[in-house]
């Protein structure tokens, strides 16, 4: 089953891409991780990246469309994957059928998680992470012990550059402008499925899996 996951920033996508690859035993295939491990390694691509996303803003078609296109083609995405984060323009989801045609394979479903800007915005505002083994924590939904430090290793937790409030209210703005049309896009295809992603998150994974095997009946 190959697969697509639409929403804002924030909207939960990674979240539910990790389900959804654990019950059918596909590939995540996160851009946004993608870029940041180049980021993070200090690559060529990593620090063209990074200036974009240090500011809220999309790193080029290019780059992103290259690097997903060598990812599509590893041996673990024979029997289908998830898509968490690209498309995110109508350029790159034209660029994606062609990925697809030349693979001699389809996108079998969108799914689009709906989640409202202020939402978005008290998800992101509020997530730390630990700078010694990555764990994730949020201030409001899953708080650490200690303010500051990480429950399992002690280290110190930290806001990243990209998820300071200014930083995420571009980066809606940027959704609406340039990843909203995919919705209408999807739509015309006939593949697009609409979530509630307000809702927690044990009723929107029931909700994405019980549309998912709807679909493979």
């Amino acid at each position: 089953m190959n697969l697509i996951l639409l929403g804002a920033p924030g909207a939960g996508k990674g979240t539910q891409a990790k389900f959804i690859a654990e019950k059918y035993g596909i590939p995540q295939i996160s851009t946004g991780d993608m870029l940041r491990e180049a980021v993070a390694k200090g690559t060529e691509l990593g620090k063209i990246a990074k200036e974009f996303m240090s500011q809220g803003k999309l790193v080029p078609d290019e780059i992103v469309v290259g690097i997903v296109k060598e990812r599509l083609k590893q041996k673990d995405c024979e029997n289908g994957f998830i898509l968490d984060g690209f498309p995110r323009t109508i350029a790159q989801a034209e660029a994606l059928d062609e990925i697809m045609k030349e693979m001699g394979k389809k996108i079998d479903a969108v799914i689009n998680i709906n989640v409202p800007e202020e939402e978005v915005v008290r998800r992101i505002v509020n997530r730390r992470i630990c700078r010694k083994c990555g764990a994730i924590y949020h201030l409001l939904y899953d708080p650490p012990k200690k303010e500051g430090i990480c429950d399992k290793c002690g280290g110190e937790l930290y806001q990243r550059d990209d998820d300071r409030e200014s930083v995420v209210r571009e980066r809606f703005r940027v959704y609406r402008r340039d990843t909203e049309p995919l919705i209408e896009y999807y739509k015309k295809k006939g593949n697009l499925l609409n979530v509630d992603g307000s809702k927690n998150i044990e009723d929107v994974k029931e909700k994405i899996l019980i549309m998912l095997e709807e679909i493979k009946a």
